[in-house]
């Protein structure tokens, strides 16, 4: 087994484009030693981006050189898929020793998504499986399912001189770094929080209910991982703990995992605002991709078909006066783009809890009159173009209405789709543009060739 290096780790990215060179090509030439302490010269998250990248056989190879506490922090850096693939490769006994070396909401990650009988094995070698164990309760995406457990809290009960004690002996140096200590009564249920700097100004002999802040904020265990989020960058919190509806206190969630879980869902929201609905679209196979996407892209075709039937239903109208084609992708167009817009800011407050579901209509007011101002603007600047390029103020009024009109439309549409999904409980990112604006623009086919109908042919015919 090759030795941890003690030395400090490289991080200038030049530096770690030529490691991983040097890993690639020690592999290439089976010296998996060679390629093990090249890899050690690295951080963890660098070192996963390198490890990643290597076939199935070579990594188990590599693996098997590194330390444990190597070995540990590799698979906590991986993608989950990737972190459940390199663990179903590994014998009970040895997986349980990386796992023992792994945060217990990391390690809790990977027993849940690896086979039922292996992480069941997994378990009866873990040496203190207490640590694990209850998390695996909870659902990745919930507050529980990413939370840690306490490296240590305190009872009010306790003096300053006490809990100071107490922090010695249970405090271990590779624990989850102490942001705020958290204190419960006899009964373990959560009562307040005191920072360490009150603790070491504190006098000896004070109870720490008397200088514990009673006003700690907390999330329940079976609560979405995106709340907690939230709830940590909009009070600034370093730590969040976690709690049962009885409030007990379960464990807590560190910023590093609040990070994650912001980037995990803002990715998520947007590959799906893309018609991507899984994640990891770069690196996935092939056949994959196309199962991915293949059904969206199919229901985008039935989705268009609808502007394909409003065209149909005025062929006759198109056919005689061909002078209206020309502004048909301009009113659409116009109407789809300011209904993305409408959107995505909608889908965003939603996400971030800016806009509450039950307070759409505050929202929809808000982005009427932004389509009544942008529909009344631009209606009168595409009306101009029209007149002047097709030498008729008939054909400029009827386009410049059908603009207002359809960013009216736009503006309604844009809210009250992802409100309603919202309410539905369904994600409002899947409104995305492969549904979203095929439909808006077959609305605007269908308003720019009534308005034509009532108002342009009677006048010309």
């Amino acid at each position: 087994m090759v030795e941890e290096l003690k030395k400090p780790k490289v991080t200038n990215p030049d530096e770690i484009d030529v490691i991983e060179e040097a890993v690639l090509a020690a592999v290439e030439q089976d010296n998996f030693a060679e390629a093990a302490e090249a890899l050690q010269q690295l951080h963890a998250p660098d070192q996963a981006d390198v490890f990643e990248d290597l076939e199935p056989e070579d990594q188990d190879q590599i693996l098997e050189l590194l330390t444990p506490e190597v070995q540990a922090d590799i698979l906590e850096e991986l993608e989950d898929e990737d972190t459940a693939e390199v663990a179903s490769r590994q014998e009970p006994e040895d997986l349980a020793r990386i796992i023992e070396l792994m945060e217990p909401d990391k390690a809790a990650d990977l027993l849940g998504d690896i086979d039922l009988a292996q992480a069941i094995e997994v378990l009866e070698e873990i040496q203190e499986p207490q640590e694990v164990r209850p998390l695996l309760a909870y659902p990745d995406d919930s507050a529980g399912g990413i939370m840690t457990s306490l490296p240590i809290s305190l009872v009010e009960s306790m003096t300053v001189d006490q809990a100071i004690q107490h922090i010695r002996a249970e405090f271990e140096p590779d624990d989850e770094d102490i942001y705020y200590l958290f204190v419960t009564n006899t009964e373990h249920q959560l009562v307040g929080v005191v920072s360490v700097r009150q603790l070491l100004l504190g006098k000896p002999q004070v109870l720490i209910s008397q200088i514990m802040n009673k006003d700690v904020i907390s999330i329940e265990a079976t609560a979405d991982q995106e709340e907690a989020a939230r709830l940590m960058s909009r009070y600034d919190l370093l730590a969040l703990p976690v709690i049962d509806d009885g409030q007990h206190l379960l464990g807590l969630i560190t910023f590093d995992d609040s990070v994650e879980v912001l980037e995990d869902e803002a990715t998520e929201d947007i590959y799906r605002l893309g018609g991507v609905p899984q994640g990891n679209p770069s690196d996935i196979s092939v056949k994959s991709a196309v199962k991915n996407r293949l059904p969206w892209l199919s229901l985008n075709m039935l989705t268009a078909m609808g502007s394909a039937t409003v065209l149909s239903l005025f062929e006759s109208t198109l056919a005689q006066y061909a002078v209206l084609t020309a502004f048909l992708p301009i009113v659409a167009g116009m109407g789809g783009n300011a209904a993305t817009q409408t959107l995505t800011v909608t889908v965003r407050g939603l996400a971030l809890g800016e806009i509450e579901s039950s307070e759409g209509w505050k929202t929809l007011a808000r982005e009427l009159t932004i389509g009544l101002i942008d529909g009344a603007a631009l209606g009168v600047i595409v009306s101009l173009i029209a007149m002047v390029w097709k030498g008729s103020p008939l054909m400029g009024l009827v386009v410049g209405i059908s603009v207002f009109l359809n960013l009216i439309c736009a503006a309604l549409a844009g809210v009250l789709v992802p409100v309603i999904m919202s309410k539905l409980r369904f994600d409002p990112a899947l409104a995305s543009p492969i549904l979203f604006t095929p439909t808006t623009d077959a609305f605007g086919y269908l308003i720019y060739l009534t308005v034509a109908t009532l108002f342009f042919i009677p006048f010309i015919t």
